[in-house]
């Protein structure tokens, strides 16, 4: 079959490559010349504004298949108002919206403050993907508001929340078929920061939990049997961008043509002729041909020139390393998984703000990624600007439970309940809290400041958070957190810390880093009027991992035993105080690094204050000082650290049988860490979320309601009442989250 495909860009090149795949003669052009239908067999046009200039209807004029949309079925893209008015007539599930005039800032201003909403800003015409603006606050949306209303109409709408995901449908006017969904990144910087672009990357299928199908019915099938009604068949590929919103899949737009980049990802996954399949629609029966996908993993990552999208810069030599022909028009890997697309290229210098993108292969989407990103490292132009973490939200996506990153809390329950016989068959009357409890709590009689003291004793680890601290070449606050995770866990019986021992092991000593380690153990120390006894330095080559080291550490405090929490008086009814942790503290870092596995840790996110690395390895707080003034007033009737387990697991510890916790999500600021990771983990549940994280709560005061003000007023920073004691049956010490 001879092909001829309208355009130049990546996307154009992905379609050639597609047909080429299965011997189809295909060129590209800028438009149709003087083609006629002796010249060509079918035409695919690539951009949206020869689809909005007629190259379909030139092509029904001169008798060639044409798969493509009319000029008038193109204003599906071309007007925001129009898409958007049509979705909303069909019942198509989308975000409200409203469309202003050129110029009528004022009007758009007046309805934006009355719907008392964030809102998003999109010019009403074509902007190659870059006539959106995402606000982050009042300012920046009344600016763009202005600025965007000098440029043309422009519609307003509501702005929704969730992962985006791209549903390409292959339409012959009264059915289509699915590509595999794909995921775009649209912002230029890593971690979705910076301004929108038309795409630095994608990848394909994206792991959300609808069926396309299902997606076909809700956002395709309206738009054709429209069409059809009309007597004006959509023929061609229609485009809607989707947003997976807690209330469902929500439209973000329409587009009447292959999405760019998505489509250097879904490509390379069709097994069925690309040609045949579109010849097939144009006749109306794209049924006829079955569509196969390849049981594997795309991932596109696109090189862009500096100052892209603004105004990039062109004509810098392109270096090519580890790519096997000279050919800009079909160049093909060294690696069989890696296939690169041009764009932006002429005569082997930039030429576009997208310069080329690299499609990799995969059986899963790290292997896909990691051959994308091996043939990019081929790739070399002065300042060329790469994402690094392209699919970055999938692991978020594809994880469900603790469990499925390696831990089971449950089976480390299991294993405490196995050993405790054994443990308590060794105690003497002197053991006052034994296994179960935060800390080891022994007589000390001969202590003798007090009248009748006893020792508090705790020995805990850093957990794997020491595997990114030594990754990022921070290990300072590593200390500070095996301290302040020892403090708290003898406070919550009263105790104040006397001494500590440290552990330090690892498959080959650094003496920097173990002087580092040991003097944020010393700064802590010192900050709480703890001495630093001893410890033990060990070398085990072969055990840790080259690079990797561990901590853990024991420290012994001293209370009074008529002080000793928790009281006796815990019952229902009893007032549940949450005071802020200082990020995740030393727990659920196996989950975390998976989380965030393929974003720089140099990133500063949208709403922080400071890089993402540093967020995560924040020193584990200790509440010695915070929480003084409330001890001392004798009201406080227990205290829980929020450590391993979260609050499902570490309340019950102070909790009296039969009395159940009930706490009330949405009554503490989580802080942007904790709302990220949320967003992120869209397979997890609160549940879930709560038991393996302490979610921004580190410590929990239980009073009576009756003293609850008072004890807030005694702690100098802000708290939050985040539940109650409930009376529950016997044998029940349970948390609810409601």
């Amino acid at each position: 079959m001879r092909v001829v495909v309208i355009g130049r860009g990546g996307r154009e090149h992905a379609i050639a490559w597609s047909c080429e795949e299965h011997g189809h003669t295909v060129s590209l052009a800028d438009d149709l010349g003087e083609l006629t239908a002796d010249d060509v067999d079918l035409v695919i046009p690539g951009p949206e504004a020869a689809l909005v200039d007629g190259v379909a209807d030139e092509c029904s004029f001169r008798k060639i298949p044409c798969f493509g949309p009319t000029s008038k079925q193109a204003r599906i893209e071309s007007s925001k108002g129009f898409s958007r008015h049509l979705a909303d007539s069909l019942g198509v599930p989308g975000p409200v919206y409203e469309r202003f005039e050129e110029l009528d800032a004022d009007g758009a201003i007046a309805w934006w403050r009355g719907f008392g909403k964030p809102v998003v800003v999109k010019l009403d015409g074509l902007a190659a993907g870059k006539g959106v603006i995402v606000p982050a606050d009042d300012d920046e949306t009344e600016a763009a508001i202005r600025s965007t209303a000098k440029l043309g109409p422009f519609v307003l709408e509501e702005r929704i929340s969730g992962p985006e995901c791209s549903l390409l449908a292959l339409c012959d006017g009264n059915s289509a078929v699915a590509l595999p969904l794909a995921q775009d990144h649209k912002r230029i910087g890593e971690g979705d920061t910076g301004p929108n672009t038309g795409g630095m990357g994608a990848y394909a299928p994206a792991p959300v939990a609808f069926d396309a199908t299902e997606l076909l019915a809700t956002f395709v099938q309206p738009i054709l049997d429209y069409y059809a009604s009309s007597g004006t068949p959509y023929v061609g590929v229609l485009y809607a961008g989707l947003m997976l919103t807690a209330d469902g899949p929500r439209l973000i737009e329409y587009n009447c043509r292959f999405g760019d980049p998505e489509t250097q990802a879904v490509l390379p996954l069709l097994e069925t002729d690309l040609a045949e399949l579109a010849l097939a629609c144009t006749r109306h029966d794209v049924s006829s041909v079955p569509v196969g996908v390849r049981d594997a993993v795309a991932c596109t990552v696109v090189a862009a020139a500096p100052g892209y999208p603004a105004s990039p810069s062109t004509g810098a030599a392109i270096t090519l390393t580890g790519f096997s022909t000279t050919d800009w028009a079909n160049r093909s890997s060294d690696d069989p998984n890696a296939i690169l697309f041009p764009a932006g290229v002429s005569d082997g210098r930039t030429a576009g703000g997208r310069v080329l993108a690299v499609t990799g292969l995969g059986t899963d989407l790290a292997a896909a990624r990691a051959a994308a990103y091996r043939a990019m490292d081929g790739v070399s132009f002065p300042n060329m600007i790469v994402r690094r973490d392209i699919g970055w939200r999938a692991p978020g996506a594809m994880l469900t439970s603790y469990a499925s990153t390696g831990v089971d809390i449950d089976e480390g329950n299991r294993a405490v309940e196995q050993m405790k016989g054994a443990v308590e068959r060794t105690l003497g009357s002197d053991v006052l809290r034994g296994v179960g409890s935060f800390g080891g709590v022994l007589s000390a009689k001969r202590i003798l400041e007090r009248a009748d003291p006893v020792l508090v004793a705790s020995t805990d680890g850093v957990g794997t958070k020491v595997e990114l601290a030594a990754r990022l070449g921070k290990v300072r606050n590593i200390g500070h957190d095996i301290v302040n995770h020892c403090i708290d866990d003898v406070l919550v019986q009263s105790a104040r810390p006397f001494f500590f021992l440290d552990y330090i092991a690892a498959s080959k000593l650094d003496a920097d880093l173990v002087a580092d380690v040991v003097t944020g153990m010393a700064e802590a120390c010192e900050a709480s009027g703890c001495v630093l006894l001893g410890g033990e330095t060990a070398e085990m080559p072969g055990v840790y991992a080259a690079g990797a080291f561990d901590v853990a550490g024991t420290l012994v405090g001293i209370a009074e035993r008529s002080e000793l929490l928790p009281r006796d008086d815990v019952s229902p009814g009893d007032v549940l105080i949450g005071v802020a942790s200082s990020g995740p503290h030393t727990n659920g870092f196996s989950f975390l690094r998976k989380l965030f596995d393929w974003v720089p840790m140099n990133v500063t996110p949208p709403g922080f204050d400071q890089e993402l690395g540093d967020a995560l390895l924040a020193p584990h707080r200790s509440y010695l000082g915070v929480l003084d003034g409330a001890l001392e007033s004798g009201k406080v009737k227990a205290l829980a650290h929020i450590t391993g387990g979260g609050l499902p697991e570490n309340l019950p510890r102070v909790l009296p049988d039969a009395v159940d916790a009930e706490i009330r999500l949405g009554s503490w600021p989580k802080g942007p860490l904790f709302e990220l990771i949320g967003e992120l983990a869209t397979g997890v549940d609160d549940h879930e979320l709560h038991r393996m994280l302490n979610m921004g709560i580190g410590m929990v005061v239980v009073c009576d309601p009756a003293d609850a003000d008072a004890v807030q007023a005694s702690i100098d920073e802000p708290t939050w009442q985040i539940g109650t004691l409930v009376r529950s049956r016997p044998g029940s010490r349970t948390v609810h989250l409601i």
